[in-house]
């Protein structure tokens, strides 16, 4: 179990992993049950690289096998995949009419036509029932096939060796990173504080924190946990974690709003969005046994931080704060010996004799104070560079910049590169910026109504200010790092690949993963969507929808279940019934050329969740592509080769309505990989100007070959195309976004 867990962390880092001591032997040549486990590694789309299939050829036949069952399991080989419709790239003809008649057909209960295994009457002359793997009229498939094509990808994966020390390298790194950790990496670092010894290193990002504190605790350590925790705030993010599973803090109203939407339905009859809330606000309850509450009251009690203070960070969440106070019986412990400090941290916060800083902030800037509004900006460096821009436009971007420029030596790296990245969207007066609220859906926000006080020479000036000063600042922190290195080299690959800054991921990636706004290459003619889900789970009413939103100049198309075919993309069919524990699996074909015939500019790729809630988990959408032409099944319908899966990802998150997952660029003949929620129980619910938006948004994101330019600018090196450089940054390197984030130096 612990191999093959590690196993996964190694594949995601396109690697597989292997303990030395596994290792068993130095033969050369390759012994039988190699060879076999080569071939059957590709047909599933990899390859090895040297180094692994030596260390492979010398381990255990059993560990080979854990190899193929690990690949086989992230690849869904076990899973079906048989679709509705059998051949379903040749359209069935079936129209609104057919659906109609069935309908009427069953209610008013007529005997003539086929009697399908679901119940439903099918009248002869409707649906070509030997087209069909299932009821074409409720979605319920009845046949089930097994995968028939493999090996029809036009390139191999090269996976390659990892040791012990490359897999402690990659922890380590997970727990150093700078910036938040996505859904992937977040699952990685828990196998790994699971299986393995906790590193002495230091953690840099508080939601990281949680889940070191949450292993010290659940192994009884809870006194080591204490040392961790600097505020009232990362014992309020504990908790809340504990109780949601968010390593956020989202406030309970945001979560019930959201959950109680995504049980709304279009028809009112289905709609159970109160039940949800209702079920929601139980959920959030909150329930502590008397071990936990002493354990918080000496955490609280324990802080080295003044009482007031301690009330002043508590102040935004208030409300909240109540809740677990009284959850905690926090009141009663302090009245005993040796919790002073928890008494008296009661007293202030409810009778609330402290002062808090950003209301002080906010009266000065109201006021018009400059002077003392930028002398408390300065105490707290992160919230003046979170609030930049908005005062330049607000005090004049010349005083505002020169006080900033005081203090941009404590702010954090990734705060300065953010600035720099979205100055370009923030100062422009017409664009739509695309936000993502704490616990909510991409949205699209209007330009700051301040902007039409400025004209676009001042507002380029603005924007040039805040390029040079983050530039300058970046330079600096990188010149005070002494390198005796000479060369550098940067992989050209490095420069399609963004920074990792902000993107709070809520997929997992189970094969190699990529970071958001990356581009894929199409190779050949046909881009084929997949969307699997429902294994595990009894036989049910579970509807997924896989869609895609096809833009063009002047108009705009959709492919999904309500339109099974359209210029230049055909469906697979709507199943809203899945079989029991195997799952189903829904299709859509995409032909580049006829897209690019008929002028279209972008494809986007999304799913939904048309039953009540949200997304279900471990659903997984993707899609492939290959140089050759991919064949699907005569028999079963069936279109799926784990060979030619370019990219894939899994839902974990529950909050999800609908999904974007990628968007194809007609003209380029690629696509981008990003991820995009929104609210829509259908694709006709996706705001394709949002999704615009989040492009432009990714496209002004700082690239790691710019930022490695940047470096070597700072540090004298010399950039050299020889991969022999005292320095190499390649793209192998770059996989592992949390090294990445090593070069946001504070």
């Amino acid at each position: 179990m612990k191999t093959k867990e590690l196993l996964k962390i190694s594949l995601r880092q396109n690697a597989i992993f292997i303990p030395s001591e596994m290792i068993a032997n130095d033969n050369k040549n390759l012994s039988g049950t190699t060879s076999v486990l080569l071939a059957n590694v590709s047909k599933l789309g990899f390859t090895f690289s040297e180094s692994l299939l030596h260390a492979l050829n010398n381990v255990n036949p059993n560990y080979k096998v854990e190899v193929l069952e690990v690949l086989r399991k992230v690849l869904g080989t076990d899973k079906n995949w048989t679709p509705l419709v059998k051949e379903w790239n040749i359209p069935t003809g079936e129209s609104v009419l057919d659906h109609v008649v069935t309908y009427f057909w069953n209610v008013l209960n007529i005997k003539r036509g086929t009697t399908l295994q679901c119940g439903h009457i099918i009248p002869d002359n409707t649906f070509p029932l030997e087209r069909y793997n299932g009821c074409p009229f409720c979605g319920t498939p009845f046949e089930f096939g097994k995968i028939e094509n493999f090996g029809q990808g036009s390139k191999l994966k090269v996976l390659d060796l990892w040791s012990e020390k490359e897999l402690q390298d990659f922890y380590k790194s997970l727990l150093q990173s700078k910036t938040a950790l996505d859904a992937t990496q977040v699952e990685s670092l828990k196998t790994a504080l699971k299986y393995l010894p906790l590193p002495k290193v230091d953690i840099a990002m508080k939601e990281t924190l949680m889940l070191v504190i949450d292993i010290l605790i659940e192994e009884g350590q809870a006194e080591k946990a204490s040392h961790y925790f600097k505020s009232p705030t990362d014992i309020l993010r504990y908790l809340w974690f504990k109780n949601t599973g968010l390593l956020q803090i989202i406030e309970p109203k945001t979560i019930i709003k959201r959950t109680s939407k995504n049980a709304q339905h279009l028809y009112y009859a289905a709609d159970t969005s109160a039940q949800a809330k209702i079920a929601s606000q139980k959920d959030l309850k909150l329930k502590y046994s008397r071990k936990e509450c002493l354990m918080v009251a000496n955490w609280l009690n324990n802080l080295d931080m003044e009482v007031e203070t301690m009330c002043e960070i508590m102040h935004p969440k208030r409300g909240m704060w109540v809740r677990v106070i009284r959850a905690l019986r926090l009141a009663e412990y302090s009245k005993r010996k040796g919790f002073e400090k928890l008494a008296f941290l009661m007293d202030v916060f409810y009778n609330q004799v402290y002062d808090v800083w950003q209301s002080k902030v906010n009266t000065s800037r109201l006021k018009f104070d400059a002077d003392k509004t930028f002398a408390l900006l300065k105490q707290r460096p992160g919230l003046f560079a979170r609030s930049l821009f908005s005062n330049m436009l607000w005090f004049g971007a010349d005083e505002t910049v020169a006080h900033f420029e005081e203090i941009i030596d404590k702010v954090p790296a990734r705060l300065v590169f953010t600035l720099n990245m979205y100055a370009q969207n923030y100062f422009d007066k017409n664009m739509q910026r695309s936000v993502k609220p704490l616990g909510g859906t991409n949205k699209r926000i209007a330009p700051y109504a301040l902007l039409n006080l400025y004209d676009e020479a001042q507002l380029e000036a603005m924007k040039n200010q805040i390029e040079a000063l983050c530039l300058l600042a970046m330079k600096k922190r990188f010149a005070a790092i002494a390198n005796t290195n000479k060369t550098i080299y940067i992989d050209p690959q490095l420069f399609n690949m963004p920074v990792s800054i902000g993107d709070r991921s809520e997929t997992v990636q189970d094969l190699p993963v990529a970071l958001m706004g990356t581009r894929f290459p199409i190779e050949g003619n046909e881009v084929r969507l997949f969307m699997q889900w429902g294994k595990d789970l009894p036989s049910q009413h579970l509807d997924m929808d896989l869609s895609c939103h096809i833009a063009y100049d002047d108009k705009a198309d959709i492919c999904s279940f309500s339109r099974l075919e359209t210029v230049g993309c055909k469906h697979s069919g709507d199943i809203r019934h899945i079989p029991n524990k195997i799952g189903t699996a829904e299709y859509i074909n995409i032909n580049i050329d006829e897209l690019t015939k008929a002028k279209a500019k972008f494809v986007t790729f999304t799913c939904n969740a048309y039953s009540n809630g949200s997304i279900t988990p471990n659903l997984v959408v993707g899609w492939m592509n290959s140089k050759y032409p991919m064949k699907i099944s005569e028999k079963t319908g069936v279109a799926y080769d784990p060979s030619c899966v370019d990219h894939q990802v899994r839902v974990t998150q529950n909050v999800a309505k609908g999904l974007v997952f990628g968007v194809l660029d007609v003209a380029k003949r690629e696509i981008v990989w990003l991820e995009m929620t929104f609210g829509g129980q259908v694709v006709g619910g996706l705001d394709f100007k949002g999704v615009q938006a989040l492009l432009a948004k990714l496209s002004s994101k700082l690239n790691i070959g710019k930022l490695l330019e940047l470096k070597a600018e700072a540090q004298g090196l010399t950039i050299t195309e020889d991969q022999n450089a005292d320095e190499v940054y390649d793209a192998k390197w770059a996989i592992n976004a949390a090294v990445v984030t090593q070069l946001l130096i504070d």
